[in-house]
């Protein structure tokens, strides 16, 4: 079973500078780290690997067998439409898979569309907010999707994506042997030029449907008062001003 592991590095922390022109995170010299959601979706790459074999990518360090990375400056600022696309591109550079395997969102874009429109692009079928994996049978995998009012059961077919949820497993830690074992093990880089569609306008910006106008902190409305006086007179001027705000009846 070859299974593939999309992974993401998103900002170390929420201080990161936005674009004032392109509205678009400024992610050089900040600091990263792998996207939390997409260490879930490692984990049950691992947990499948190890329980029916096969061969995974990504994250050398917590048992992937081999990486690749999608990177270009033709790639940056896209939306989910374009990032899809481009993820799409540079799966089907890296050739067929099984199981691709996503984390529910990202903490830099929260859309969770990427996966299901990665999916719609490869032609697969996709199943979103898997929260449990059953068995792998010939020919597909059968997993737990949880939906807003009930959870329900389903039998997919491979080659499939599944996008799973934060509390499907708990994630490993990485392996300071495996790290050192595979310090030296070269990841494919894969640019603008290895895409089978050179069409410039497909990807980045340039292929992104949405565009960020403005992006601005949110206002704060905290009111802050000085209450002075006994402690009577103190109790009757909070509960007159909490009466006044409609907090109490």
């Amino acid at each position: 079973m070859e299974i593939l592991v999309c992974i993401k590095q998103v900002p170390g922390s929420n201080k990161v500078e936005v674009d004032p022109v392109t509205g678009v995170l400024k992610r050089d010299g900040a600091d990263s780290k792998m996207n939390p959601y997409d260490l879930y979706a490692l984990e049950v790459g691992m947990e499948l690997k190890e329980q029916y074999g096969g061969r995974l990518y990504e994250a050398f360090s917590m048992g992937a067998d081999e990486g690749a990375l999608v990177t270009d400056r033709k790639f940056g600022g896209a939306d989910v439409l374009a990032t899809s696309y481009t993820l799409s591109q540079g799966i089907r550079r890296l050739g067929k898979f099984d199981l691709i395997l996503c984390g529910l969102q990202t903490t830099d874009g929260d859309t969770a569309q990427v996966g299901p429109e990665v999916s719609e692009m490869l032609g697969i079928p996709c199943v979103c907010n898997v929260n449990a994996i059953g068995a792998v049978k010939a020919g597909g995998i059968t997993v737990t999707m949880e939906m807003s009012e009930d959870i329900e059961e389903l039998d997919v077919s491979f080659p499939c994506l599944l996008t799973v949820q934060k509390d499907i497993m708990q994630p490993r830690l990485p392996s300071y042997k495996l790290k050192q074992a595979t310090k030296d093990r070269k990841i494919t880089v894969y640019t603008f030029q290895d895409m089978e569609d050179q069409d410039e306008h497909h990807y980045g910006l340039n292929g992104s449907a949405t565009q960020v106008q403005r992006i601005f902190p949110p206002t704060s409305d905290k009111e802050q008062r000085t209450i002075e006086g006994t402690s009577a007179e103190a109790a009757q001027q909070m509960l007159a001003l909490l009466k006044q705000k409609k907090f109490i009846a």
